[in-house]
């Protein structure tokens, strides 16, 4: 097929290219890429939407190659292109890989023809003229433009301009006229999806931050659901539509938009969208200095706020007016340890940008509750508690600090009054924090009250649906609960998810133990450990159910493996007195649970409540130990 090359401007998203000058831009700024990858994106974008044969392209830019260096050329172009465009190969927005024949070109392409170098007033293809979308874009590229221009381009930037501001215009109009000036039914719970970061690859950090403190100050409105992060950021770079993602996270309404740094100037973008018809029902930009974004994005709540008509509180309405300005270095080392934190696998970069923050602007709150929630998952109690006392010294209004403080609370200092105490503050201060009633849940257990930890791990589930640990944490409530089938279902679907979640694997083992079907426990629990579940709790648990089968020579080889993890893994201990439980070896289990008190292992305060122990319970010994531990009774 012979393809035909037109001179023009070719838009897609944020991006541009320009193959008079052979460059490719991204919301104005220019973004390096080498020759032959642009090339290949240009031959991409003559044809969007049809499949350009890895032949066609060898022919246009490696006419000269082997076929063995050409097949080494083209990956390497495309994952160059890729990384450029901010791309995936897995989950791609841009490029989409046809196997054995070529590549295709998936998202909408808008041209912007020239004829002899006179400028023409842009023309875009029909499934992007005129949208919202394709206008806003035009604004951000024109207010962030910064390079040189001829004359001629100048003169088409103020067109642009022009022609944006006058779209702008018509969409306040629309989204402020009456008839659009609320949604057609109230709504009460809505998703914040990741921002689009306008600001280059390197700049994620500060899109993921931004779209946490937006969800973060929407949650703090007790009349809303507000989905958390952990369930909207799947949603990064995903082409769904606006209505399967509200069924998926059960909302009534999506918040969408970008944020675009330049310099120490900040914008941001956002629009209300009411997911059940797809219809927009309100859209506004902010824009300010660096040192001033908290302030912009309390703004951008309260807009929300007024559009679907929430009564706040005077508290509500305090806190979303008020926003203290941080240093800005010091801000941006706290997105980036936040950022780094939430992978689960950085912790010791987050805690060096946490570290940063506080050196520069030791004021600021929030590093030091990153600290805190690092430290707990090092067990270090002291360091934790320390942070957490000067997080809240400088703002007792944090509810991350007091949620921290009540998990330390009981899990160390057994102060189950403080701990419930810190719990409801916590959640009174961020009704939608599902970090909060997630761990309340757990404390909740602990003390006994059944009911109650199930109704916190349903609301935990309802603000976070997509974490596994969550759906896990609900799985088990259930279970505790006496409704092992519902703790299945609830287990299963948690897997559907994410199928390499070690603890929902181990939680769906303790249901098939409950139920006796050892079999399926054993396969459950082996499954966890292989998948990185802890290596004591998920030894002690086949070593329970190998023991209970009487299967006695893999219960001791499960005995031999944790004595040699013993005294490095502290909590080898306490897992070893559940399998000399479950063989009936009492002076052994109580043996091991004192070596477990001895070196303060955590999880000991659970042993009133776990059924592994039901045959120590009439020994004046572990009634002694309980209460030596300080487990509520």
């Amino acid at each position: 097929m012979e393809r035909v090359r037109h001179t023009s401007v070719r838009r897609f998203g944020t991006y541009e290219v320009d193959p008079d000058s052979g460059e490719l831009r991204k919301a104005g700024i220019r973004i390096k890429v080498q020759q032959q990858p642009l090339k290949l994106l240009e031959i991409l974008l003559e044809h969007p939407g049809e499949v350009v044969t890895r032949e066609e392209l060898r022919a246009r830019i490696w006419p000269d190659e082997s076929f063995g260096d050409f097949d080494q050329a083209v990956n390497v172009a495309i994952a160059k292109l890729r990384g450029a465009l901010g791309d995936s190969a897995d989950n791609p927005r841009y490029i989409e890989t046809i196997p054995r024949r070529g590549y295709r070109f998936i998202a909408e392409v808008a041209v912007l023809q020239r004829d002899s170098g006179k400028p023409e007033p842009a023309q875009e293809t029909p499934a992007t003229a005129g949208s919202p979308d394709s206008v806003a874009t035009v604004a951000e590229q024109a207010m962030f433009r910064r390079w040189p221009a001829p004359l001629s381009w100048k003169i088409i930037g103020c067109s642009v301009l022009l022609l944006a501001l006058l779209g702008l215009a018509v969409i306040r109009w629309r989204y402020h006229s009456p008839a659009n000036a609320s949604p057609d039914s109230p709504i009460r719970s809505l998703a914040v999806l990741p921002l689009e970061n306008l600001s280059g690859d390197a700049q994620d950090y500060f899109a993921d931050g931004m779209t946490d403190e937006l969800i973060t100050d929407l949650a703090q409105i007790g009349a809303l659901r507000v989905i958390s992060r952990t369930s909207v950021m799947p949603y990064k770079g995903a082409r769904k539509s606006l209505p399967v993602v509200a069924r998926e996270l059960n909302v009534d309404a999506i918040v969408e938009g970008t944020v675009l740094r330049s310099g120490d100037q900040v914008r941001i973008t956002a629009q209300l969208i009411q997911a059940s018809v797809d219809k927009h029902l309100w859209a506004e930009s902010y824009q300010g200095d660096l040192r001033n974004t908290l302030s912009l994005q309390k703004q951008v709540a309260s807009a929300i706020a007024d559009q679907i008509r929430i009564e706040l509180t005077p508290r509500e309405r305090a806190v979303l007016k008020n926003a203290k300005a941080v240093d800005p270095e010091a801000y941006e080392d706290y997105l980036k340890g936040r950022f780094f934190f939430n992978k689960r696998n950085s912790n010791e970069k987050a805690q060096r940008y946490f570290q940063q923050a506080i050196e520069k602007d030791p004021h600021y709150a929030p590093p030091y509750t990153g600290l805190a929630d690092i430290y707990q998952l090092s067990d270090n109690p002291r360091l934790a508690r320390e942070s957490v006392k000067k997080a809240l010294d400088l703002d007792n209004e944090l509810a991350e600090a007091h949620n921290s403080l009540a998990e330390l609370s009981y899990r160390f200092d057994r102060d189950w009054a403080g701990a419930a105490r810190e719990f409801k503050r916590a959640l009174e201060l961020n009704p939608n924090y599902a970090p909060a009633h997630h761990w309340y849940s757990m404390y909740l257990a602990v003390v006994g009250r059944r009911q109650q930890a199930l109704a916190e791990a349903q609301k935990a589930y309802e603000l976070d649906p997509l974490s596994p640990v969550v759906g896990a944490n609900l799985a088990k409530k259930l279970q505790e609960n006496g409704q092992d089938d519902k703790a299945i279902d609830r287990a299963k679907r948690t897997l559907e998810l994410e199928p390499s979640s070690a603890v929902t694997h181990a939680v769906l083992g303790i249901v098939y133990e409950d139920k006796k079907m050892y079999a399926n426990a054993i396969t459950e629990y082996k499954t966890a450990l292989q998948l990185g579940g802890s290596p004591g709790e998920m030894r002690g648990l086949l070593g329970y159910v190998y023991a209970a089968t009487g299967d006695l020579g893999n219960a001791g080889k499960m005995i031999r493996e944790l004595k040699q993890l013993w005294p490095g893994y502290a909590r080898a201990a306490l897992d070893l007195a559940v399998i000399y439980s479950g063989l009936g070896q009492r002076d052994q289990a109580i043996y091991w649970l004192g070596k477990a008190s001895e070196k303060e292992v955590g999880d000991l305060i659970e042993i009133g409540q776990d059924p592994h122990f039901v045959v120590l319970r009439s020994d004046q010994r572990f009634q002694a130990l309980v209460k030596q531990v300080g487990v509520p009774q």
